[in-house]
């Protein structure tokens, strides 16, 4: 699976989040500045050659729709993250979170008990 840009990503949201989706649609749903209803459209356009929208044509309009989902892209990327950045440790991704102070003692204790419960 090939890994998609910052703004295929961020599309790749508004289709998960919606479903299915005309590219006006998709263009309502990015921040602002909103980009070019053309630029959208080639964009999504490759991510469909990629193999992750497939579309359902109404005449000249196509309605799009994302063929992977978003648990099935998080899982090999996330996977890709922390072999190439963590040596494939899920205990160096964790200590680099709380080196970071981005994860507190509470949600430690909480990953902690969702381990044992698991066991």
């Amino acid at each position: 699976m090939e890994k998609l840009t910052n703004k295929e990503e961020e599309i790749m949201q508004v289709l998960w989040k919606l479903k299915k989706a005309f590219v006006k649609e998709v263009v309502a749903e990015l921040p602002s500045p909103k980009p070019h209803y053309n630029t959208i459209s080639t964009t999504i356009r490759k991510m469909e050659d990629k193999g992750f929208v497939g579309y359902n044509a109404f005449g000249n309009t196509h309605q799009y729709f994302p063929t992977i989902s978003k648990e099935a892209y998080r899982k090999t990327y996330m996977q890709k993250t922390i072999t190439n950045y963590f040596e494939d440790s899920y205990k160096n991704v964790v200590s680099f979170f709380a080196k970071e102070e981005k994860i507190s003692v509470e949600e430690l204790k909480e990953i902690i008990r969702l381990i044992e419960n698991k066991k």
